[in-house]
């Protein structure tokens, strides 16, 4: 059995996310997903929508997704790779490199990102849209 770990906040779930979780499941059998907690995201200055609690429940409602785990912590993945013995870590294009120091205990893999959509863009778009009601 091949396992795949992914990390990431999945606020404001779109296709660019389903696109990446189904992209990790069929690179292995088993895929984690590291979910940055509500806390993690305060330290990396990001604000979710939704709390960890509500991000985990719609991510375990995806058939792609074998099982969630909480990321509290940037230092925690040499320990997550060891403990659910995994095979690969994939992450978006956009953190090339920034995940190499874990090559020593699974294979690294950076996939390209869904062209034309981001929580960020949706979130802009949603408070410019608020404003413009204003």
């Amino acid at each position: 059995m091949k396992r795949v770990l992914t990390y990431g906040t999945f606020d404001l779930l779109h296709r660019g996310h389903i696109n990446l979780l189904k992209h990790c499941k069929h690179l292995g059998n088993y895929l984690i997903v590291g979910l940055s907690t509500d806390e993690f995201n305060t330290y990396k200055n990001k604000t979710a929508c939704y709390s960890y609690k509500h991000r985990k429940y719609i991510l375990e409602a995806i058939k792609y997704v074998d099982e969630v785990i909480a990321e509290d912590c940037w230092e925690q993945k040499i320990d997550d790779v060891i403990k659910y013995n995994i095979d690969l870590f994939v992450m978006g294009d956009d953190w090339k490199g920034k995940f190499d120091f874990l090559i020593p205990y699974c294979e690294v893999k950076y996939v390209p990102r869904t062209i034309g959509i981001s929580t960020t863009e949706i979130k802009t778009k949603i408070e410019n849209n608020l404003s413009n009601i204003k």
